[in-house]
């Protein structure tokens, strides 16, 4: 079992094919499935999204700490969710891949 970490948004224990340390094996509590992770994942990219616009607001009201505060927040949204595009891209590749498998 390994942890899986991208960029901090994903991470949870994940059985590996092979791998000596099976949960299953130990009789260890189940970790999340995958689309328990992916909906986390895609939660936290919302929330990101949530922040950057709320600091948007409090800036144009006079509101927030300043600009460098809200640029920070923007481009904290805008990588979360151009690396969950990149992560959808891979898992519909990996999909079309297993499709096109010949049995």
């Amino acid at each position: 079992m390994r942890d899986l970490e991208i960029q901090g948004l994903i991470k949870a224990p994940i059985n590996l094919p092979g791998s000596t340390k099976d949960t299953k094996e130990k009789g260890d509590a189940k970790g999340p499935s995958f689309g328990e992770i992916l909906k986390n994942s895609i939660e936290e990219v919302n929330r990101l999204q949530k922040e950057a616009d709320t600091a948007i607001q409090e800036l144009a009201t006079g509101k927030g700490k300043g600009i460098h505060e809200t640029m920070i927040a923007l481009e904290k949204a805008d990588t979360s969710f151009q690396m969950m595009m990149q992560i959808r891209n891979k898992i519909i590749e990996a999909y079309q891949d297993i499709i096109r498998m010949q049995i």
